[in-house]
């Protein structure tokens, strides 16, 4: 009779960079659904809103991470984007290039402590839930920007010179919103636990307006799944 017993192979280790919302969480269901031992990893980094932490946090405790961390860091103190300084407001219309609610060097800081965690854990992945189809123009959201990054990430570290490549992982980056929405309904992802509007209320209620409500109500749509987005009276 053929062996049956469970493997007791250690599960390869991933930080997944876990912003709370529906694109990170989908990205952390294909990472745990590929068998690895899960990392998540979410920034108070001087943004509009906590309910995105809030919701990080539903999302960890949901699916059951091996460790969820939020590290704080003050991206608020430099300026630049309408996600970290209030006096600048969050566009409720499409503009032209790339817009306000860019972050300067937000996915380049975000990926350094990644891969820093990543290090100590010695785990073999980070995901980053980046998309270049629906997505509003980040340049850091680019898979020329992630390829550059990997690079450079096996350069700088121990491990990577010791011969422990690292990959930089972003399943969702060809991938359009509806597909992302219809691959996380897949694999059990519950997105009322999520929440991506930029300007969100304290309980976590979107505007509707903003870019990525935009983007996040179009993949419901085109994906013909009820959106269990709540939106704000307005």
């Amino acid at each position: 009779m053929a062996n049956t017993a469970p493997s007791t192979e250690p599960k390869a280790k991933a930080v997944v960079l876990l912003s709370g919302g529906l694109d990170s969480t989908t990205c952390l269901a294909i990472a745990m659904h590929e068998g690895y031992e899960c990392y998540g990893l979410s920034f108070d980094y001087g943004q509009r809103h906590r309910s995105e932490l809030q919701a990080a946090a539903r999302v960890a405790e949901k699916m059951q991470l091996a460790k969820h961390m939020v590290i704080r860091i003050d991206m608020s103190g430099i300026g630049g984007s309408a996600l970290t300084d209030l006096s600048l407001a969050v566009p409720e219309k499409e503009t032209a290039g790339i817009p306000i609610t860019y972050v300067p060097a937000r996915n380049t800081v975000f990926l350094s402590y990644a891969l820093a965690w990543a290090e100590v854990l010695n785990a073999s992945s980070v995901f980053i839930g980046v998309n270049a189809l629906d997505y509003s123009g980040y340049p850091d959201c680019r898979p020329e920007f992630i390829e550059a990054f990997e690079r450079m990430a096996n350069l700088a570290t121990r491990a990577g010179v010791e011969g422990s490549q690292l990959r930089i992982q972003t399943p969702l980056m060809n991938m359009n919103k509806a597909n992302i929405i219809k691959t996380g309904l897949s694999l059990g992802v519950d997105y009322s636990l999520t929440v991506s509007c930029y300007q969100a209320d304290i309980d976590g209620n979107a505007c509707g307006l903003c870019d990525s409500c935009r983007f996040r109500s179009k993949g419901f749509r085109e994906a013909g799944v009820e959106d269990s987005t709540i939106y704000q009276r307005r």
